[in-house]
């Protein structure tokens, strides 16, 4: 998403990522930038909240407006939990239990067979 970014501005067309992978995204220089730090995969805003959502929509626009200079980053007030320990859980596999694993997994499996359809697809049309 970083690069599209770069691209589409090299064309004139402004941008604003939304992100919350911060140290990867800022690496790639994009122009505008509002940092979350929440959970990977949830940079729009909490799921299922739809004030947050748009707390983060709003903050997005406003950094669109108002961003100083290139390479900005703007970092979201609002906080995933009050307390940090989710950092500490999230996605740690000593804290998931063995079927969770299992289907998680069995999950990325069946979605990379998808994949190699449509890419076996593609390739022969």
């Amino acid at each position: 998403m970083s690069l599209t970014a770069r691209y589409l501005e090299s064309h004139d067309i402004p941008t604003v990522i939304l992100g919350s992978a911060k140290d990867i995204v800022e690496h790639c220089g994009v122009p505008r930038f509002v940092f979350s730090d929440f959970p990977l995969g949830n940079s729009a805003g909490k799921p299922d909240d739809l004030e947050s959502q748009a707390a983060t929509l709003e903050l997005a626009f406003k950094t669109l407006e108002t961003a100083p200079a290139p390479r900005t980053t703007i970092q979201s007030p609002q906080r995933w939990t009050t307390s940090s320990d989710w950092k500490l859980d999230f996605q740690n596999i000593e804290t998931i239990p063995q079927a969770e694993i299992k289907k998680r997994r069995a999950e990325f499996d069946r979605i990379k067979e998808i994949g190699q359809k449509v890419r076996d697809q593609t390739a022969d049309n």
